[in-house]
């Protein structure tokens, strides 16, 4: 446990640690931006802001890189970190999943915008 880093603000669990720039609970997988307390990719603004991993701000028809591999259930492979996925649209967040998008090969499905990265 680091003594630095304040606890999870979802299940107040005492283990968080440092994942780039954010802040990442083991317990309970919350992951959240240090200085707001906000959930990763969401802005604490009334605005309803969406920022990607580097905490750029995304738009309807931007492209973006996906930044880490990620599994996809019923496919065998799962999605590279480097995937351009390109004309994405911004959605209410449902379970944290807040781009809708088409990804090449793997067809229409929602995505994290923690995991992804504006070009």
């Amino acid at each position: 446990m680091n003594e630095n880093l304040p606890p999870c603000p979802a299940c107040s669990g005492a283990y968080t640690y440092e994942m780039g720039a954010l802040l990442v609970c083991p317990e309970c997988g919350h992951e959240w931006s240090p200085a707001s307390g906000a959930p990763a990719g969401e802005s604490s603004d009334e605005g309803g802001v969406i920022k990607d991993a580097v905490g750029n701000v995304l738009a309807d028809g931007d492209t973006v890189t996906v930044v880490k591999s990620l599994k996809v259930k019923g496919h065998p492979t799962g999605i590279k970190a480097g995937t351009k996925v390109r004309n994405i649209r911004l959605v209410d967040a449902v379970d944290g999943h807040d781009i809708d998008c088409k990804v090449d090969g793997f067809g229409a499905m929602k995505l994290k915008s923690s995991v992804v990265k504006k070009v």
